[in-house]
């Protein structure tokens, strides 16, 4: 049943055969990709107009300046990752670059950046989302965390259906959202050419801070985040259909330019419009109110940007699972993430990756805003570190043209390493430090994962073990009863065909209660011993695991007795609620019971399957 339920919502199981089928062209890819990218400009605008409102109409007519400064960046970091596209088409992006040239350390530091970005990009585009539709419908507001928590849903499910899909299900809301806001930018210049331009001097609120450097730096730290999303196509190379470099390359400059266009587009409109939001409003619903009014166009806008911002998310779903995927196979994460759900997708990637938004979402009541500061500080020292490592790689393949590329890279290096100073250094004391300390955390962790994959490897290797041909004596064989019944019958004759040494044990919880099993034990078995253990404390296991430590001891025979379990299982799963699972428990106890000598206990569970 619950199969049948899995199936249905994210569909039938695919054969790995179809794997090679399951890539997207630069259509779906740019919907798969792009959202985080795109959508930026609802929050990057949004942070740029508070980080400035603060002092004044003089402030804000910095935002213009501010955005040509961060698409100036856009286009360095497009140049580096376009390279970065050809030069690893297997993808990996910063993680893979900083890790094979710079060694293992830098390239976990850029891991652990990468990770947190994507989980900061899927919450903040969510939360951003609400915010927008709220705008237009103030009474949602109240109930932004549970819209939030709906979409990741919706979102977390579209993903766990496979890429083509996924692909398909988001072309509508990106190419909606970007027609909407093409037609937008394309009225709102027209009105200016033609009504002429309103000063911020004359409608902004007057300013309660003084402009100074630090104010602008925040603003435009807070801005940087329209950068995030840009490595994703760098990291899902192997997705798109072959030449996969080629379409990969080509959709990552049609997303940079669209990226950089509504930015700087959108932020000059509402620069020279002199628009300003009202309560509970984003400066993007502002500036589209304030082109269209309340009429249909309006709600259009509004309604593509909580769709486009929703999927973004996606983004965050096609980069995460397959960097940890990559980590996983590195072993500095569980092996579990490098494994393909039924739909060719890392569904284990998207299960973690939602959960872990989802309380990001709870913890800071749905705000965008409250989120913002910790966003973009870690994917900028993932830039620099995947730009330092692309120079080194330029030198070492003396490719042709790897001195203008090690040039390009290098500039970029430069750019985003400033660019992580700067965001750092102004964002520090709102939440930045938290960065710093989440990353430090996840690269120890990265590194104890990998500690404990080496130790098993060093455990489980046959090197340096000469074959051993020894025979294995006869064991001795344990049988714990809970009572005479159909459900222990198998189990007696397999020991029997085992051993001839084979004992039954039965804990009396209360005196007296073990007579009616021993009478049975007789008439049914009496060629087998059957010991009664006393239990004044009415615990089953802990008894059982003294008498085999004891019998062992008496035996002294250099072998732990074999203990075969009988265990009934249930016709259907909600059935064990039904029971008290005391094999499970003994049998875990005794998995988990480390003894220090040099033989081990074995274990056999028999199971009894209950009929319908």
């Amino acid at each position: 049943m619950l199969n049948r339920i899995k199936h249905l919502i994210i569909g039938s199981p695919l054969p790995t055969l179809e794997l090679a089928e399951k890539r997207l062209n630069k259509i779906r890819a740019l919907a798969a990709f792009s959202p985080a990218a795109i959508s930026s400009i609802a929050y990057a605008n949004q942070e740029i107009y508070l980080g400035l409102v603060i002092a004044g109409g003089v402030a804000l007519n910095l935002s213009l300046p501010i955005s040509l400064v961060i698409t100036l960046l856009l286009v360095i970091v497009t140049l580096s990752y376009y390279q970065t596209i050809y030069g690893y088409p297997s993808g990996g992006g910063s993680y893979v670059v900083a890790r094979e040239n710079l060694g293992t350390l830098p390239g976990l530091i850029a891991a652990a950046a990468l990770i947190i970005d994507y989980i900061l990009t899927a919450a903040v585009s969510l939360t951003a989302g609400v915010e927008a539709i709220a705008s237009a419908f103030p009474s949602l507001l109240p109930y932004r965390i549970i819209i939030a928590l709906i979409l990741l849903l919706l979102i977390t499910l579209a993903k766990l259906r496979g890429l083509r899909e996924t692909g398909s299900l988001l072309s509508i809301p990106v190419y909606l959202f970007l027609v909407s806001f093409l037609v937008l930018i394309g009225y709102g210049f027209f009105r200016l050419f033609t009504g002429g331009p309103t000063s911020w001097l004359d409608t902004a609120p007057p300013a309660t801070h003084p402009l100074t450097i630090l104010l602008v730096l925040r603003a435009f730290s807070t801005g940087t985040t329209a950068l995030t999303g840009i490595e994703a196509i760098s990291n899902g190379v192997p997705t798109f259909y072959p030449p996969e470099a080629k379409n990969a390359g080509r959709t990552l400059a049609v997303m940079a330019f669209l990226m950089g266009f509504l930015f700087v587009g959108s932020i000059g409109l509402t620069q020279y419009l002199g628009v300003v939001p009202g309560p509970h409003e984003t400066v993007l619903s502002a500036l589209a109110r304030n082109l269209f009014g309340n009429s249909v166009g309006y709600y259009i806008v509004q309604f593509s940007t909580l769709l486009i911002l929703a999927v973004a998310a996606n983004t965050s779903f096609a980069g995460f699972p397959r960097l940890a995927a990559i980590l996983a196979s590195d072993g500095f994460l569980p092996r579990q993430l490098t494994f393909l759900g039924d739909r060719l997708v890392y569904s284990n990637g998207i299960i973690s990756l939602a959960f872990t938004s989802g309380i990001l979402i709870v913890l800071f009541e749905g705000r965008s805003h409250a989120l913002i500061p910790l966003f973009a500080v870690g994917v900028f020292l993932a830039f620099t570190l995947s730009q330092i490592g692309m120079v080194i790689h330029w030198r070492k393949e003396h490719s042709p043209g790897w001195v203008y590329k090690s040039i390009l890279n290098g500039i970029g290096a430069i750019a985003t390493a400033t660019t992580a100073l700067v965001v750092g250094f102004s964002k520090f004391t709102q939440g930045a430090w938290l960065i710093f300390v989440l990353m430090t955390l996840l690269v120890y962790m990265l590194n104890l994962i990998k500690g404990h994959y080496k130790t098993i490897s060093k455990q489980l290797t046959l090197r340096g073990l000469p074959p051993s041909l020894k025979p294995i004596p006869i064991p001795r064989i344990v049988v714990p009863i809970s009572g005479v019944h159909r459900g222990i019958i198998d189990a007696i004759d397999f020991s029997i065909s085992l051993s001839k040494e084979v004992i039954a044990v039965y804990v009396e919880i209360e005196p007296g209660s073990a007579a009616r099993t021993v009478e049975l034990w007789k008439r049914w078995f009496p060629d087998i011993p059957l010991v009664v253990l006393q239990s004044p404390y009415r615990s089953i296991v802990g008894p059982i695991l003294e008498f085999l430590d004891e019998t062992d001891r008496i035996h002294n025979d250099g072998q732990m007795a074999a203990v075969v379990i009988p265990e009934f299982i249930p016709a259907k799963l909600w059935h064990n609620l039904l029971h008290n699972q005391t094999s499970r428990l003994l049998k875990n106890a005794l998995l988990y019971r480390r003894r220090n000598l040099g033989y081990q206990r074995v274990i056999i569970d028999v199971p009894y399957h209950l009929k319908r």
